[in-house]
């Protein structure tokens, strides 16, 4: 028989009342205490306070207010953030298919564009992704570097982020070569050959890189385990301390007297914001990906060389640059000048803004960050 009205009401207040007894158990037991993963994540700033309902700790935490000078310019460490999530996103979709190994890297990237579904375009969205992180987060140090957020109390938030540049430099240093096709065969053994020129250390590192004497099989398989095992570990645990250390010592106030305005709110303000940028990034990447999609060279072959290179990497272009135009000892000199910025926080303490040592502290930046976009014409141009 069919159901009366009386009886369907009365179904749905079961149900109903149910939901709202499912609730108030997920309520009661729940702790604040989850909302850590949205801190490690650096989705909240702030303390959770435990002592509230899960709800309530959510809701004091999105009111806490930033400083007053919190605009669009402090987005960029955000877009960098959205960037590595979108790399591990297509990064890990591509594992699905990918084969590590010389006789199937090649065959396997051939059937992730061609094959399957909307394969190319997650292929594409990883390489821009990796080229875009790069920009992004040398944009952010730039930042941080002219705005001097690197003096006390954040030392420690300045030398993170340096780690993380060059974690972000290994990643796509090692996942050129992944494809294996003639463009990555050929540029390797190239970068590797020059590496073992580097003084003192240049041969062992490019044996510890390359497995053999030259680029091969074994190259590959090792590249493959740094690019998709070490290095995302590296990565989300300097992550995790960068978040933790904005949180503890927050956003650096500008130059001057301290403002007298009550801050820009977290939610909506800068929550806003954030997805407002994260949805631009997004756009930009697959727009790229859609419309200038990596080409994939010829099959390796050891003993013919390409006629012609396509540079499509970042990393792989300013390392070309420094070792083709100014040799060894250049990428030598480079490399100390880029690790004697962990060094800066120790000498520009002085809060005045004409002191020598500050003259010389902003003339090594402009020399760092310089350096870096001239490698990288005079790489992607010689090719």
């Amino acid at each position: 028989m069919p159901r009366t009205r009386s009886q369907r009401g009365r179904a749905r207040g079961r149900i109903s009342g149910w939901l709202a007894h499912l609730w108030a158990d997920i309520r009661a037991s729940t702790d604040p205490g989850f909302l850590a993963a949205a801190r490690y994540l650096g989705l909240l700033y702030g303390r959770i306070d435990r002592r509230l309902p899960i709800d309530q700790a959510l809701r004091k935490a999105l009111n806490r207010r930033l400083a007053p000078h919190v605009g669009w310019r402090h987005a960029l460490g955000g877009i960098t953030y959205v960037l590595f999530v979108l790399l591990v996103v297509t990064g890990v979709l591509l594992s699905f298919y990918y084969r590590p190994s010389a006789e199937e890297a090649y065959a396997s990237i051939q059937h992730i564009v061609s094959e399957v579904s909307l394969g190319w375009l997650v292929r594409d969205l990883h390489v821009w992704a990796s080229n875009l992180i790069v920009v992004a987060i040398l944009a952010h140090m730039a930042r941080v570097f002219f705005a001097r957020a690197y003096r006390p109390p954040r030392e420690t938030s300045w030398a993170v982020g340096l780690l993380l540049l060059l974690v972000v430099l290994a990643f796509g240093a090692t996942g050129y070569l992944l494809p294996w096709d003639s463009w990555a065969f050929w540029t390797a053994n190239e970068v590797v050959s020059r590496l073992a020129g580097v003084p003192l250390v240049g041969g062992v590192a490019a044996r510890l890189l390359a497995g053999e004497t030259f680029v091969a099989g074994a190259t590959v398989s090792r590249f493959f385990v740094i690019h998709a095992i070490i290095l995302p570990w590296i990565a989300f645990g300097l992550l995790a301390f960068h978040f933790a250390m904005i949180r503890k010592h927050g956003v650096a106030p500008p130059e001057g007297p301290p403002a007298e305005e009550p801050g820009v709110p977290f939610y909506p303000d800068h929550l806003l914001r954030s997805f407002m940028t994260s949805v631009l990034v997004l756009s930009v990447a697959i727009t790229l990906a859609v419309l200038y999609p990596r080409p994939i060279g010829d099959p390796v072959a050891a003993f013919a060389e390409p006629s012609e290179f396509v540079s499509t990497w970042i990393v792989v272009d300013v390392t070309l640059g420094l070792l083709r135009y100014v040799g060894p000892w250049g990428l030598v000199l480079y490399t100390l000048l880029g690790l004697s910025l962990f060094l800066i926080p120790l000498f520009d303490r002085s809060p005045e803004p004409g002191s020598r040592r500050r003259i010389v502290v902003t003339a090594v930046g402009l020399l760092f960050f310089l350096g870096f976009l001239g490698a990288w014409v005079a790489g992607s141009v010689g090719r």
